[in-house]
Parts: structure tokens; sequence; C-alpha cells
């Protein structure tokens, strides 16, 4: 919106960056938050060599695999690789919008296993429902995937160092490049509408005017819905997690078939390589959508990949979804954050909001050459 010349102010009632997916530091706090009794014992190191995420997102590189090995699935790839949805001589017979996926995995016979790993952990699906649906969505965020991995060559995903507490400062920075100005620990006391619009927002006696607002749902708390619950479990380990080859990171999805369930089990697993721990330490965090009135026991699979487990920090959160589209408020509400590991869908929601807000896609390409019309070329 800044490079956009738009006027922006930025509030927030917290006196850290990044509200839920905030970055907390030091340990001592993180046992504070949760009402952990005591203080860290010495085996953790220093309070202030951990940068904990509350909620871990991995960020897609730019979107082959060594180590897949069955003829069936490399020459799937190897389509999905070739794959053009604006050069028809590459859709081998398939309507990319029409042909349903299952169909695709079918002329491929690849098996389930094989189907449930590219569908979840791959294409990034949380259900099975896109099997059902026209294949072009699907093999283009397989190609995503496989991009992203080309790109560096051991993983698709990007972390920042010291944890997800950067990302929100380097864009606070940013915008305030583009003339954005940022408040942290700014309490809102109100937020003012008249004929239905918003026209401001009231902190600490003062009224910041304003003709569109963008905020998350604890702001406007009769504004949103609850859609359901996540629980995530921050698990701390003296050891990287078996069968990794000790990585000193992963991504872990169980699909949610093969446990029975109507949703994915994700684990996120980052260490000091990352500044985020104690030397030799590791951050796991489990995730999964609430499905029943035993949270904890849903995701005992993903917990005894992890075992032996330090401490536990077990939190459960209500997913909150935006009542209305925010078009005639221009109150525009974003989602709360899923069970998901990666910012795929945190993404969609964003784009989602700039179209409402704006009335068009938001295009990555423009937003360079207005900066680069404004500083020059880098």
């Amino acid at each position: 919106m800044s490079v956009n010349g738009k006027r922006v102010l930025h509030m927030d009632r917290n006196p850290y960056y990044g509200a839920e997916s905030a970055s907390i530091t030091p340990l001592e706090d993180l046992y504070k938050r949760f009402k952990i009794p005591g203080s860290p014992p010495a085996s953790m190191g220093r309070g202030r060599d951990w940068n904990v995420d509350l909620i871990p997102k991995f960020l897609m590189a730019n979107g082959l695999m060594g180590l897949f090995e069955k003829r069936r699935f490399r020459k799937f790839l190897v389509y999905v690789a070739n794959f053009d949805e604006n050069d028809p001589r590459t859709f081998e017979g398939f309507d990319p919008k029409k042909t349903a996926m299952r169909d695709v995995y079918k002329k491929f016979d690849l098996g389930q296993d094989v189907i449930d790993f590219t569908g979840h952990a791959l294409a990034l699906y949380r259900t099975d429902d896109y099997l059902d649906q026209p294949c072009r969505e699907t093999i283009n965020r397989i190609k995503l995937y496989s991009e992203s991995l080309a790109r560096y060559g051991k993983s698709p995903y990007l972390y920042p160092l010291y944890g997800l507490g950067e990302l929100p400062q380097g864009f606070a920075r940013l915008s305030a490049i583009y003339g954005g100005t940022y408040m942290l620990n700014k309490p809102i006391e109100e937020i003012i509408v008249q004929n239905g619009k918003v026209v401001g927002v009231k902190s600490e006696g003062e009224i910041a005017r304003c003709k569109q607002l963008i905020c998350d749902p604890s702001y406007v708390q009769d504004r949103v819905e609850k859609v359901g619950q996540v629980i995530r479990v921050i698990c701390i380990l003296s050891h990287p997690i078996k069968n990794t080859s000790d990585a000193n990171s992963c991504q872990i999805i169980i699909p949610q078939n093969q446990v029975s369930r109507k949703s994915d089990i994700y684990v996120c697993m980052i260490s000091s390589a990352h500044n985020v721990a104690a030397q030799g330490k590791y951050i796991a965090i489990v995730s999964t959508t609430v499905e029943t009135k035993e949270p904890e026991k849903e995701i005992r699979p993903a917990l005894e990949l992890l075992e032996p487990i330090e401490q536990k920090f077990v939190s459960i959160s209500d997913l909150l979804v935006p009542k209305d589209l925010g078009t005639e408020s221009q109150i525009f509400i974003s989602r709360t954050y899923d069970a998901t590991t990666h910012f795929e869908t945190t993404c969609d929601d964003i784009k989602d909001i700039y179209k409402r807000m704006t009335g068009s896609e938001f295009d990555f390409e423009e937003m360079k050459r207005k900066k680069n019309d404004i500083y020059g070329e880098d």
C-alpha cells in the first residue's frame, strides 16, 4: 500500500513485532507466557539465545527430487516440469480445466502413498477434496515446489535467522522507506464507524482518521466468527528428529488419511543453526486442526516422532474468519493462522484482502516497477 502511494499508519497494541506470530525471547518469557512454573534448567543454555516462534511458517523459496526412484513417479514429475498451461502440446491428452487430478494420478499409475505425499507434502493441500477438482492448480502447485527446490538444492523453503519476528520488522522498515509509519505499544481504544464505514481509530484519546482499515480478528471480535480450533505444541529437544539424516531443520506432514483424520498433522523443526535456540538444541512445533474433545491425543502420532521431549508448551487457538468481505465498512479483516507450517494459505489471504481493497489482483512485477520508478534500478 505504501508503494502504491497510500498513506499508511500501522498501529500495534503489543510492544513487540509479529503479534500472534511473534518470536519470543528470552526463553524465560516463553515459560511465563505458558505459565510453566520455575525457570528453564541450566541445560537449556542462556535464555537470550532463544527466539521461539509461536506460529512457525516456512517460506517457499521460488516455488528434481533425487530421492524419488520409482519410474512411474519420475515420469509424472517430468510431465509436471514440462507442463505449460499456455501450450496445449504439453497437456498429453488432459484438459487442465476439466480433467480431475485423480485421473492424472491414475494415468501415471501412482500408488496411494505417492498420491498422499504429492498432494499433501508437495501441493500442500490440507484435505483430499482437490482430487476431484480440475488438475491445473495442483500441477502448478507441484511446479512451484519443484522450482523452489531447484533454487537452493536441499529444501524448497526459506526461514529467517532469529525467527519469524524478523519478517514484520523488515516490512516495517520497507514501509517506512515509502512513507509509512509504524507504532508499537499503541493501545486501540475504539474503531470509529460512521454511516456504516470506518472513519478512524481512537488511541490514547487521539483519533487517527482513515478511509480503509486492515486488522486481525482480535481487534474486531464482533465482526468475526469461529470456524474451528488449532492445537500447537512447542517442543524443546536435545536431538534432531529420527530418520531425518540429522537435519538441522525439516518439515514433516502426516497426511490425514494415514492417521484416520480429516486434516493433516504438521511438524516444523528448526535449531541453533537458525539462531533460534541454544547450541545443540532443537525446536519442533506440532500443529493440526482440532477434530475431537481431546486435542492432545490427536497429535500423538507426531509427538512420538520427537521423543524424548525436554519441555512442551501447549496452546489451543480459535480459528476466526471475517463475517463479511469488508467492502461496505472498508474494514478488512485477516483470518487467524491455520495449522499449516508454510505461508501459502496466509499469502492467499493477504492477496484476497488486497483485491477486496483495491479491486485488482496484486502484481509483484508492478510493485517492482513502481519501486524502480521512485528509487531507480538496483
